[in-house]
């Protein structure tokens, strides 16, 4: 499968919370699931997958270097997080499986070779990473490394063009989070409600569909039926040039999700 524009992200979902969400997402016609190992909620999307066909949906997870990377084990600890992942989600392969932030405290390049060898194994399909900036990239880079995707938050707050447009150059998927910057971007820009009113749309929508006509890939977590529906209604319209251009301008800069370790070097 190619990496589906939209997905279900499913931080913070948990127990039959997160088996109910997940169920109803594919049941709508959700075709990609993110997960990661520190959302502790691998076993509870295993019960929601088992009811659907695996080669339809595109399963995304993320190993967190901190916790589970031995330095002086790279290769067996890589090894062993996946074999977790694949245990507890119920499955054979990931889809994809992404280094979920750039600890400098780690060889990252080591990591994402020992990485490498789970594709060889036909365990994972594509590998790619998370928060990572054109630097953190260009690390890989230079160590051989070049990965499929890149998730980071991206929104019309915290438009990276400079990272889009060498992800573009190096033919690498960049996939947004937390593209509602927690809820509070559609309360912070009017500019959102205006927009889509002239569709009957929402603000929500509107940021969402600012997003695929970037062809950038999104994954908002929705935690009912309701807003799962909504988020998977911005096919069937389209952003002028003027408006994209408008929510182009809103760019300050702004990060609703920044991880406390110093090393992410932001």
């Amino acid at each position: 499968m190619e990496l589906p524009r939209l997905g279900l992200g499913t931080w913070e979902l948990r127990g039959d919370e997160c088996t109910r969400i997940v169920r109803m997402a594919l049941e709508l016609g959700y075709k990609h699931i993110d997960t990661a190992h520190i959302y502790q909620n691998h076993s509870a999307i295993h019960k929601a997958l088992k009811e659907f066909d695996r080669k339809k949906i595109y399963l995304t997870s993320k190993i967190a270097v901190e916790e589970q990377v031995d330095p002086q084990a790279i290769e067996n600890s890589v090894q062993k997080a996946c074999d977790q992942a694949l245990k507890e989600l119920g499955v054979s392969y990931l889809d994809l499986y992404l280094i979920h932030a750039p600890d400098r405290k780690f060889p990252l390049d080591q990591i994402f070779r020992s990485m490498e060898k789970l594709v060889e194994q036909g365990k994972v399909r594509k590998l790619g990473v998370s928060n990572y900036t054109i630097h953190h990239l260009e690390d890989l880079r230079k160590a051989g490394c070049t990965p499929f995707a890149n998730q980071v938050e991206f929104h019309p707050l915290l438009n990276q063009k400079e990272l889009l447009d060498y992800c573009r150059a190096h033919h690498i998927e960049l996939i947004s989070f937390r593209s509602f910057g927690k809820g509070k971007l559609l309360a912070a820009e009017p500019l959102f409600g205006q927009i889509g009113a002239k569709y009957r749309k929402s603000g929500a929508q509107v940021i969402l569909r600012w997003l695929v006509q970037k062809q950038i890939s999104v994954i908002p977590k929705a935690s009912s039926e309701k807003h799962l529906k909504e988020n998977a209604e911005i096919f069937d319209f389209a952003l002028t040039e003027t408006e994209m251009s408008q929510l182009d301008r809103l760019h300050q800069n702004k990060r609703f999700c920044r991880p406390d370790n110093p090393e992410y070097s932001y």
